[in-house]
């Protein structure tokens, strides 16, 4: 049926909005403990490079493939209205649009109130920066940050790649990104076991990071964004997170980045955006340019849907 994705992302983000995440049974925690008790059990020489990828790489292939595989006879074997229930529920326990906000506003409201210990209890859960060493400039803007980088991993590139490939897609890109989450570090342990996902992670995320930072620019401070975009995205060590952060922050004319606390000490980040400090609106204003970005997404579908219908395609 021809409208099927609009009709499919649009249940998605109505069950996102009525539900929210499944607080028991969520299947993304059910696949981070696979994920920890394979990762304990494979990578066991991180000081041997080669063996080190070499296991990391198999790893990815065997927590993912059998799923991903699932997800293939699951879109073969269904049709009709029972693989457009399938795909709307695969979108939804994929997407978090409810869960950024809910948390976004967490840290928020708190900073309203000047309650600066509670807003940092909130962003401690959210980034993995020493919440206790964040001023309130701080914490506002670890939380901008979240937000809109959360909102490319968790909602644009969900509803990308549920357009571009049905469940597979969806499926694939939110167990590789949960994957890059949990072994992408740049630490001895995990530089060399969590490459192959946080490269696969990249390729994956590279046409929607910059949808995003696309629709960050319309949506916002268009001049700003799109000079930001150009200009500081290239000196941020994350491809896709580069071009979303710059762009956002351009767009919400606040200023990002720059040195931050975290347990293993001060990291210097080149400073993105604008001019106007982090604070508890900015967080707020991070919120709405998601969500307005997924109805802007949505519109998109909806206009490409009727234009195929008109030329009879």
């Amino acid at each position: 049926m021809l409208f099927t994705p609009l009709i499919v992302c649009t249940l998605a983000l109505l069950l996102d909005r009525l539900l929210g995440e499944p607080r028991r049974w969520h299947p993304l925690v059910g696949f981070g403990r696979i994920v920890t008790a394979v990762e304990k059990t494979w990578n066991t020489q991180p000081d041997r490079p080669a063996r080190s990828l070499f296991a990391g790489s198999g790893a990815l292939l065997l927590v993912t493939l059998p799923i991903v595989a699932v997800a293939v006879w699951i879109s073969v074997a269904l049709s009709g209205l029972w693989l457009l229930v399938a795909q709307a529920v695969a979108l939804w326990l994929a997407i978090s649009l409810r869960g950024l906000t809910e948390h976004g506003q967490a840290v928020a409201k708190p900073l309203q109130r000047g309650d600066l210990d509670t807003a940092r209890y909130h962003v401690s859960r959210i980034v993995s920066r020493q919440a206790s060493a964040l001023d309130q400039q701080g914490v506002a803007a670890a939380a901008t940050e979240s937000m809109l980088e959360n909102g490319a991993d968790a909602v644009f590139a969900s509803l990308f790649w549920l357009l571009i490939a049905g469940i597979p897609g969806v499926v694939l890109h939110r167990m590789v990104n949960t994957l890059d989450a949990m072994w992408g570090y740049r630490n001895p342990r995990f530089l060399y076991f969590g490459r192959a996902a946080a490269r696969l992670d990249d390729i994956l995320g590279w046409v929607p990071a910059r949808l995003t930072a696309l629709t960050y620019a319309l949506l916002g401070k268009r001049t700003i964004a799109l000079h930001c975009w150009r200009t500081q995205a290239p000196e941020w060590d994350s491809p896709n997170a580069g071009p979303v952060m710059a762009a956002g922050a351009g767009a919400l004319n606040v200023r990002l980045g720059g040195p931050s606390p975290y347990p293993s000490g001060i990291k210097q980040r080149p400073t993105l955006g604008g001019t106007q400090p982090a604070s508890a609106s900015s967080i707020e204003a991070a919120i709405a340019l998601v969500r307005h970005g997924t109805w802007l997404w949505l519109g998109v579908v909806f206009a490409v849907t009727l234009l195929i219908y008109v030329m009879g395609f």
